[in-house]
């Protein structure tokens, strides 16, 4: 497996792969003067490798890279995470060490579920969504592509999250989040409601 990104993220990822047995042969940065991370080789150009994961956690820039990278993407899981069969987890996409999901949801392309966050029965969750460490999405919620679920976060059932939406750190979502809105509190109420647009920053300004 092959990591776009080389900072604390990628360190998360290379403990998960190695956990489950799979070898990260390098790193692809666009940092010229990063040379390794963690003793694995950092290189700066991603050309004929293959398969990776985008190790990025901001959800645009891993939108932004999968689009000019044309290669396979693998699946980093955790053993210790537990994935229900009739669940099903994009390419691209990181399960972290704890984390829960549960029967029928359908995980999409290049997202986080982190640690021992919780995604119930029947969600669906778009590609690049990150559920933060101990969210818990109840069964049949609906989040839309690019859309962050703060820590701590809960979600009530059938409640349907929009693109690119922010939900705060310990928020409890019991109505329907528009897109690109931020929503905090207890219960959660819609604080910005400019955050809809699909720009991306540049690589140099991820955090990688």
């Amino acid at each position: 497996m092959y990591l776009y990104g080389a900072g604390g993220h990628a360190r998360v990822i290379m403990d998960i792969l190695r956990a489950a047995g799979i070898g990260v042969e390098a790193l692809v940065d666009d940092n010229p003067d990063l040379e390794e991370t963690d003793g694995t080789e950092v290189l700066h150009d991603a050309s004929g490798l293959s398969p990776f994961i985008i190790s990025v956690g901001n959800n645009r820039i891993r939108r932004m890279i999968a689009g000019r990278l044309e290669c396979d993407f693998g699946r980093a899981v955790h053993p210790r995470a537990c994935i229900s069969p009739s669940a099903s987890v994009g390419g691209g996409t990181v399960v972290m060490a704890g984390a829960t999901v549960n029967a029928g949801a359908v995980i999409g392309r290049h997202c986080i579920i982190n640690t021992n966050a919780s995604v119930d029965h029947e969600c669906v969750i778009g590609d690049y969504v990150h559920v933060s460490p101990n969210a818990a999405l109840c069964g049949n919620v609906h989040v839309g592509e690019g859309a962050h679920i703060g820590v701590g976060a809960s979600v009530i059932p059938g409640i349907r999250i929009g693109r690119w939406a922010t939900v705060g750190a310990g928020a409890t979502v019991i109505t329907d989040i528009p897109d690109g809105a931020t929503a905090v509190g207890t219960p959660a109420r819609v604080i910005k409601t400019d955050g809809s647009d699909t720009s991306f920053p540049s690589v140099a300004e991820a955090d990688m």
